[in-house]
C-alpha cells in the first residue's frame, strides 16, 4: 500500500481523536459550571416564583409551597428535624466544603445568623456531596459556622422539594421558609450579606 493511500486514514483517526477530546472538554466545562458557580434555573414546575434582577426569587404569601420533611443526622452526629423550627423563619443553605462560592458566602451567613438569632430566624445548612463529614466539619470550624447542618451527601433531601423549587445541581443555593414552614424566597447562587438581608427583610416584616 502506498504512503498516499495510508495518509487519509491517519488524518481521519486524528480528526476523530480531536473530536472526542473536544467533546470531553465541553462536557467537563458544563459539569464544572453547573456544580461550582450556581445559576438562575430551578427546573420546570409551577411554583409561583418571580425572580428579580438580583437573582432573588420570591413567592406571594398565599401561593407559597410547603417545604418537605427535612430531618436526619447533622454533620456532627446529632438528630435534627427542621419542622421543630416552625414558628420561626428558617434559612436553608445548601453547601459543600469543596465549593468555592460556598467559601466566599460563608462569612455572610455567619454574620447575619448571629445578628438575627434573637429575632426568630434560624439558619440550617444542608451539606451535600462531601463523601465524609470530616471536610464539612473542618469547613464550619474554619468559617465560624455555629448553626447546624444536615448531612446529605447524595442529595436525597434536596430531591424532596417540589419540582422547580430547588435545583440539586446548583450549589450553593438558599431557601427562606416563612413562619408557617412554606418556601417564601430562594437564590440559586452565592449571596452577599446585603442580598441575604434583602431576602429576609420582607419575611421578617410579615405578621
Amino acid at each position: 500500500m502506498s504512503s498516499a493511500s495510508r495518509a487519509p486514514r491517519r488524518t481521519n483517526r486524528t480528526r476523530s481523536r480531536a473530536a472526542v477530546l473536544t467533546c470531553g472538554a465541553v462536557a467537563a466545562s458544563l459539569l464544572l459550571s453547573a456544580c461550582g458557580s450556581g445559576g438562575k434555573s430551578g427546573g420546570s414546575g409551577d411554583t409561583g416564583f418571580v425572580t428579580g434582577s438580583d437573582g432573588i426569587a420570591t413567592v406571594a404569601k398565599g401561593s407559597r409551597p410547603d417545604a418537605p420533611e427535612l430531618s436526619g443526622e447533622t454533620i456532627d452526629g446529632k438528630q435534627l428535624d427542621v419542622a421543630d423550627y416552625k414558628g420561626k423563619i428558617v434559612v436553608l443553605n445548601v453547601w459543600g466544603s469543596w465549593c468555592g462560592p460556598c467559601r466566599l458566602e460563608a462569612k455572610n451567613f455567619v454574620a447575619v445568623s448571629e445578628d438575627l438569632k434573637d429575632q426568630g430566624v434560624q439558619f440550617v445548612g444542608i451539606n451535600t456531596r462531601d463523601t465524609s463529614t470530616t471536610p464539612a466539619i473542618a469547613f464550619e470550624k474554619a468559617h465560624g459556622v455555629k448553626y447546624p447542618s444536615l448531612y446529605d451527601p447524595t442529595g436525597k433531601l434536596m430531591l424532596r422539594f417540589k419540582k422547580g423549587t430547588l435545583n440539586p445541581q446548583t450549589i450553593p443555593s438558599t431557601l427562606v421558609l416563612d413562619r408557617d414552614g412554606k418556601v417564601a424566597s430562594r437564590s440559586l447562587s452565592a449571596l452577599s450579606e446585603a442580598n441575604l438581608r434583602k431576602m429576609l427583610k420582607p419575611i421578617l416584616a410579615e405578621k
